[in-house]
């Protein structure tokens, strides 16, 4: 009798044990993390629909996994490179990436995360800082994942991508007050007889050169994120396409037509350095036509951190540029 109820506790406690060790099913968050930032081969097509991997391999192997794992490269390139990457299943924050020698943070948080039934839908922002201070003053950009219970699994079902730009944020008007002063006195040091009213176009026309660099940088996280095999681009059509039909690699609408045509406001702007596969690095610069558009040049690469030259050269803002302030 002693043995057996000795056998029965201990099957007891094996039964308690197991349950316990049992882990928890896998949230439609951490099927994201998991699906865009794990270093495990074949995570992301893991979380895609059956249609569309059923469709991958009908189109063939050349555009198949190579393509969807290139965010997972992505992220690993710039680890490499001594950006510390976080990822995080509950909380505010989805994932942060700090380059300590630059002192420049980027960070992707959770605004909604709605769940119904067997979908979900997980809205995401995307933040830059210098020194602590907003790279990313009055622009927002929402990435919107719709993930749906697919064969007991978390899959990917719909991306929503959303630009857009508030003239009322502070961080934006101090911004474009900051810039403007700083190009007034840049214009008074270029030509003391200047008219006054070349000066306030000038200012005018850096301070929409500063907006159009804060663009460039949101529109390329977004694409970046969206086509992962392509990462960062340095087309700038392939940001633009505003004109009608559907999103793709080649036309992201993710600029209005005038700044994917590389000219606004008397500036010019053009994207470089768009180096691995996928793309890890680009570089956008901004360079007034003329001397009365502006005095300076301003640039900024994917650290998000926007500088500016007082000579008005793009060169020299993409090689000793200073932090605009």
């Amino acid at each position: 009798m002693t043995n057996k109820l000795l056998a029965l506790t201990f099957s007891g406690l094996v039964f308690v044990v197991s349950a316990g060790a049992q882990t928890s099913p896998q949230t439609a968050r951490q099927a994201l993390v998991e699906m865009f930032f794990s270093k495990t081969p074949g995570t992301f097509e893991k979380h895609l629909p059956q249609a569309t991997r059923a469709a991958m391999r009908k189109a063939g192997a050349g555009s198949g996994p190579s393509k969807l794992e290139g965010f997972s490269a992505l992220i690993s390139q710039l680890a490499a490179h001594g950006q510390q990457l976080q990822t995080f299943d509950a909380g505010p924050m989805l994932m942060s990436i700090e380059d300590p020698q630059t002192h420049a943070k980027f960070e992707i948080t959770v605004e909604r995360d709605d769940l119904r039934a067997d979908e979900d839908e997980i809205e995401l922002s995307f933040h830059g800082y210098k020194d602590g201070e907003t790279q990313t003053a009055g622009t927002k950009v929402r990435l919107t994942f719709t993930m749906k219970q697919e064969a007991d699994s978390w899959r990917l079902n719909e991306i929503m991508v959303a630009v857009g730009v508030s003239l009322t944020d502070p961080a934006f008007l101090k911004a474009m007050e900051t810039g403007m002063k700083a190009a007034s006195q840049g214009s008074a040091q270029y030509s003391a007889n200047a008219p006054s009213t070349l000066a306030g176009m000038s200012a005018a026309n850096e301070a929409s050169a500063v907006a159009g660099v804060r663009t460039f940088n949101t529109a390329e996280i977004s694409y970046a994120a969206t086509y992962s095999g392509h990462g960062f681009t340095c087309a700038l059509s392939d940001l633009g396409g505003m004109g009608g039909g559907v999103p793709s690699e080649h036309q992201a609408m993710l600029i209005d037509p005038r700044l994917a045509a590389g000219r606004k406001n008397g500036y010019l702007f053009a994207l470089s350095g768009c180096d691995g596969n996928p793309a890890t690095r680009y570089r956008i610069s901004a360079a007034p036509a003329d001397p009365s558009s502006g005095t300076r040049a301003f640039c900024s690469d994917e650290s998000a951190v926007i500088r500016f030259s007082p000579d008005g050269k793009a060169a020299s803002c993409l090689s000793m540029g200073k932090p605009l302030q």
